[in-house]
């Protein structure tokens, strides 16, 4: 029964996600925001909506900040590794090669974002760090940066997409208002089937016995990131390159600052000061492959090293692997 759901889930996130991937594109032209700002904003938050779901019950059901952060954190580096899933369907080049410099700004946001994190769980423990309340100085700020650097990312965004908009319109079948709901009924589907996905990926690792092995570990990392897999990978396909992009880039920003969010709902005192010092290792390696995916997108090497495998593909799984490893061994995701 747990098996056939997880097939169900799957196939509702492959079919609604895939037209979520659409009428992104649709609400991209129509609305003049760009793929880019419509990516990294509108689709990152129903792609993230799982990991988000279960960063929050985990702190305040369960009360583990690892597991809080383990989870949000490790999703960052789930998400960073589908890129080697994104060339394979991209076939022709790397993908990174193929998308525009304006991820850049994501980049470094998500970098700016991981590092304040970082700090903020080595320093808890050893620093007498500002509280407001039961808030962090961290956690405000993760939330504040956040915030700041979405809205500079769409003035910039609506700016560039405005002048250059001067071509005749790809979608004159369908309204902007049209879009926008069909674009939120496939996001309901997308977020509910996916947070049900993560239900059913945790009952088949303890039916099955792998809740405590590596293999139970991604298994339930796979449920939680199938969303943005699957919109992803439907984006490449479709030719919306930088809507899969921005949409991994914007969920890593959005998955971070909700440890912020985390924080502030975790009424036990300060998220980050209840971590454990593991998670610092788990977080500096999410920096360096956000900073590998920078390097990838500024270089614009167009050429795979064999078959359809990128110079980052494999540098990215590995930093994965290692990350999904420290998880399940510290028992933190």
């Amino acid at each position: 029964m747990l098996v056939i759901q997880f097939v169900l889930c799957l196939m509702a996130i492959l079919i609604a996600g895939t037209r979520l991937a659409k009428y992104a594109d649709v609400i991209a032209d129509k609305s003049r925001l760009g793929r880019i700002w419509i990516g990294l904003a509108l689709v990152a938050i129903i792609t993230a909506m799982p990991e988000m779901a279960t960063g929050i019950s985990a702190a305040t059901l369960v009360d583990s900040p690892d597991l809080a952060i383990g989870t949000l954190i490790g999703s960052c580096c789930f998400n960073l590794a589908l890129l080697a899933v994104l060339d394979i369907a991209h076939t022709k080049k790397p993908v990174l090669a193929q998308v525009s410099n304006r991820h850049l700004p994501g980049v470094r946001w998500g970098f700016l974002l991981l590092c304040i994190v970082g700090v903020g769980v080595f320093l808890a423990p050893r620093v007498s760090l500002p509280m407001l309340g039961w808030l962090s100085l961290s956690g405000l700020l993760l939330i504040a940066v956040y915030v700041y650097a979405i809205r500079r990312i769409l003035r910039t965004e609506r700016h560039t997409h405005i002048a250059s908009s001067d071509a005749a319109p790809r979608y004159t079948s369908m309204t902007l208002r049209s879009a926008v709901l069909r674009f939120l009924v496939a996001g309901i589907v997308v977020i509910g089937a996916g947070i049900w996905l993560s239900f059913v990926g945790d009952g088949i690792t303890t039916v099955t016995g792998w809740g405590s092995s590596f293999v139970g570990t991604l298994l339930l990392a796979a449920a939680t990131s199938a969303p943005e897999l699957v919109v992803c990978v439907s984006a490449v396909r479709l030719g919306f390159r930088d809507i899969a992009i921005a949409d991994l880039l914007g969920a890593n920003m959005l998955d971070v600052a909700m440890v912020g969010v985390v924080d502030a709902v975790y009424m036990r005192g300060s998220l980050l000061a209840s971590a454990s010092q593991i998670n610092v290792v788990v977080i500096a390696c999410a920096a360096v492959m956000v900073a590998i995916t920078g390097l990838a997108i500024r270089l614009r090497h167009n050429r795979y090293l064999v078959w359809r495998v990128s110079w980052y593909g494999p540098l990215l799984v590995a930093l994965y692997l290692v990350v999904a490893y420290v998880l399940f061994t510290q028992g933190a995701g």
